[in-house]
């Protein structure tokens, strides 16, 4: 099973939001759909997916996820910008 540690952003790249999942795309679904309506990506309408990674290790994927909260904002942007560096909506890209 693959867990993938994400990175959303607001249209105007200037709130940020990372999580971990086992299931990117319900994951995205649940975020786009603010399905949790008092959730802090449905109150921020933080819904673009910016940065993914994966990994078959549950135990990596939280570990990534609590390091990656732990870095300040600029680090934040300089790993979004290593793969994504024009902070394209990546969400096509993970569809079936």
């Amino acid at each position: 099973m693959n867990y993938y540690v994400y990175i959303l952003s607001n249209a105007t790249n200037t709130t940020i939001y990372v999580g971990v999942t086992n299931n990117l795309l319900r994951r995205m679904y649940e975020h786009r759909n603010a399905l949790d309506a008092g959730s802090f990506t449905a109150r921020y309408r933080i819904h673009k997916l910016v940065y993914y990674e994966f990994t078959s290790d549950v135990y990596a994927a939280i570990a990534r996820e609590k390091q990656i909260k732990s870095w300040n904002r600029r680090r934040k942007n300089k790993l979004i910008e290593t793969k994504n560096p024009n902070w394209a909506d990546l969400y096509e890209s993970i569809l079936p």
